[in-house]
């Protein structure tokens, strides 16, 4: 999962980025709200953790704006701000949650899972399953029966992806968005050679999950009999 982080504070931005690439999330962070706003109508995140305070455009009109466009992408409010209005107003323009600084990493990611969980995705530390395949984000282990293989962590983000998506075709370009950003120069073959990949271990780990390729459309998950 893609999350990005709106925070003008550079050495909170750097200190939460590490804190969610240690739990195997993918992230961009950006320092303004108006750089914000524009990577976020990207519609590849997750999840925005957005400031308040910003300079260029603040964190409650970058919501606004979004939320009027119809972005429902969860958003968790970061603000030093204690005032009850604050909240309330973060609220009521469409935030699915808040944390005031300073706050505690496990804090932190006990929100972002429930937010997720309010979107409707799967979060990671529950683990995804599709057909023989359980794959746990967190420790990036893929088990089929009683046999398991460690993935790294492009192949771990690529076959979550394709898992979450289930029977959805998953375009190239939607791949290289979510696992590289949607202003990476990665080209269509490195998402070749990951699926490559991808598709040995399924075979070594004998599981009935087959990734599929559809003809200038993309992937897609099967279960074979």
């Amino acid at each position: 999962m893609r999350i990005l982080i709106v925070e003008d504070e550079l050495h909170l931005a750097e200190a939460l980025t590490q804190i969610l690439k240690k739990h195997n999330y993918s992230v961009d962070a950006v320092h303004d709200g108006r750089t914000g706003l524009d990577y976020a109508q990207s519609g590849i995140y997750d999840l925005l953790l957005l400031d308040i305070m910003m300079p260029e455009m603040d964190g409650i009109s970058v919501l606004k704006t979004l939320r009027s466009q119809g972005n429902a992408t969860p958003v968790i409010l970061l603000t030093a701000k204690g005032e009850i209005s604050d909240k309330v107003t973060g609220l009521d323009y469409g935030a699915d949650d808040y944390i005031a600084k300073p706050f505690s990493s496990e804090e932190l990611m006990a929100r972002i899972r429930a937010a997720l969980r309010r979107k409707g995705e799967v979060v990671p530390e529950d683990g995804l399953k599709y057909g023989d395949l359980e794959l746990n984000t967190s420790t990036l282990k893929l088990t089929v029966g009683g046999k398991e293989m460690k993935l790294n962590l492009k192949e771990s983000e690529l076959l979550e992806l394709l898992m979450i998506r289930k029977q959805g075709v998953t375009s190239k370009e939607q791949i290289i968005e979510k696992l590289w950003g949607f202003d990476s120069d990665v080209e269509h073959n490195n998402v070749e050679v990951y699926i490559s990949f991808l598709r040995k271990k399924l075979n070594f780990l004998n599981s009935t999950v087959r990734i599929t390729t559809i003809r200038n459309v993309g992937y897609v998950l099967e279960v074979t009999t």
